[in-house]
């Protein structure tokens, strides 16, 4: 068994090898919490809590550390934005923090094992930039505005990530330009301004200030994972400036950093990319109602990690499809077993497939595979439990497993009851008929449920049926 990921540094598919057997390291850069989460940020999410699963399935202990950013440019601007009757910055970034948490839950990510605010960190940050100072590779603005920037020209390796020549690169626009040597220095820490609030600053030996975005999750990463861990993930659209930024100050500040990079792709709507500018953002909250949490997880992780997402609309209708075959199958199974399945584990292609640089689709491909096998065996009077006790596990793994509790809420649970009953109740009746051969009832009740989106399917073993 070995594990395979494609390092985004390096361009290329590699083994994956901890830096401590049996233990994994992992960093991802969570939010900005300036507003409200849309679907690329749970798609992320959702990506990096698949990796998780599937590491800690493969017998690593796993520290996952998502961070939070909330002080930021933007969080000020966005809680500046209406004037005197505007929301505290704090609260304002608390508020969306609480958002993200909510689409998180609801898709059944798991809580990572730390998820530190950039502000709980500022002393380490003031550290790394410390640090950075004394080696040369960093500078204060000659103009006292308490400003302190990343000498890129000071790092040879600079833009190493993304395979760039600081020639061919935009000028970073983090901060003014005028006190930068060279306009790709990036900063680190950024002077109190007159029109922030007090309660944005802090301490620092060149003023009080706050830390720029890129030295947050240096800073981190370092504290939570130490100086050099395994795994950086964030997506796609991080990877130039912020992650190139963070490599090169972390590297010369003297630390390791990260082993491998790994980026996931991002989600797009009818073929243009997400974007506030175009007005075709789809937020979490609304994504979420459209669909069970359960069927949006199924169609945010279908497609391999690193590709992009195109939603459009019917999509969430063919995940809904397509999990529903496997529910039903799962709960035929069930019913004829006379309980769940358990003592199994994923079959060898379906685990294949994952330790492939988390091949979902071909995993899941696997996984419907087993799925009509399955219901063959059924239709023809086979218990199928070997067959239900391997979906069962690849759905426990994907973290989709239609019957499991943690899908079930309070509310749902009398809900599917009482519609259960009504059905059995009319295909008993259908049957009745149907052994009275009287078929102008039985087809009756047939297109009744069907128009009630209950399809119903007849076979050697009895009649099953499946909400469509």
């Amino acid at each position: 068994m070995t594990v395979r990921l494609y390092d985004s540094k390096a361009q290329a598919v590699a083994d994956f090898v901890p830096l401590e057997a049996g233990k994994v390291g992992m960093y991802v850069c969570g939010p900005t919490v300036q507003s409200s989460p849309h679907i690329g940020h749970l798609r992320s999410a959702l990506v990096y809590d698949l990796w998780r699963r599937w590491l800690t399935y493969r017998g690593f202990d796993v520290t996952l550390v998502r961070n939070v950013t909330d002080i930021d440019d933007k969080i000020l601007a966005a809680s500046a934005s209406e004037g005197a009757t505007s929301e505290q910055w704090w609260a304002l970034a608390y508020r969306f923090e609480l958002e993200f948490t909510s689409g998180y839950t609801r898709l059944g990510i798991l809580s990572p094992t730390y998820e530190p605010r950039a502000t709980a960190s500022i002393a380490e940050m003031r550290e790394l930039i410390e640090r950075l100072i004394e080696s040369g590779h960093a500078y204060p603005a000659p103009d006292a505005s308490g400003d302190v920037y990343f000498g890129t020209g000071s790092w040879p390796s600079y833009g190493e990530l993304t395979r760039q020549r600081p020639d061919n690169m935009e000028a970073a626009s983090d901060a003014d330009p005028r006190a930068k040597r060279d306009p790709r220095d990036f900063a680190l820490w950024k002077g109190h301004k007159p029109d922030e609030p007090e309660s944005a600053a802090w301490p620092s030996p060149w003023g009080d200030g706050r830390p720029g975005w890129h030295i947050e999750c240096s800073a981190m990463s370092r504290r939570y994972l130490g100086a050099a861990f395994d795994i950086h993930g964030g997506g796609l659209d991080l990877r130039f400036p912020h992650h190139e930024n963070e490599l090169a100050q972390s590297t010369a500040a003297g630390d390791p950093f990260a082993t491998y990079w790994v980026h996931n792709g991002l989600v797009n709507v009818n073929g243009q990319k997400m974007s506030k500018s175009l007005g075709n953002s789809i937020y979490a909250a609304e994504f979420l109602e459209q669909a069970r949490p359960i069927v949006v997880r199924y169609y945010l992780g279908a497609a391999h990690y690193r590709s992009t997402i195109d939603y459009h609309d019917g999509s969430l209708l063919e995940a809904e499809a397509a999990l529903d075959r496997i529910e039903t199958f799962l709960r035929r199974a069930v019913d004829r077993a006379g309980g769940v399945p358990t003592g199994s584990v994923p079959p060898t292609e379906f685990a294949d497939a994952m330790d492939d640089d988390l091949n979902v689709p071909r995993a899941l491909a696997v996984l419907h595979d087993a799925v009509r096998a399955g219901n063959a065996e059924l239709d023809r009077g086979g218990l199928a439990e070997d067959i239900a006790a391997s979906v069962w596990a690849m759905t426990e793994v994907l973290g989709f497993n239609p019957l499991a509790p943690e899908w079930r809420t309070a509310a749902s649970a009398p809900t599917e009851r009482a519609l259960a009953s009504l059905v059995e109740t009319l295909i008993s009746d259908r049957n009745a008929a149907r052994a009275a051969k009287d078929f102008a009832t039985a087809d009756r009740i047939r297109d009744e449920l069907a128009a009630a989106g209950i399809t119903v399917e007849d076979g050697p073993t009895g009649s099953h049926w499946s909400v469509t």
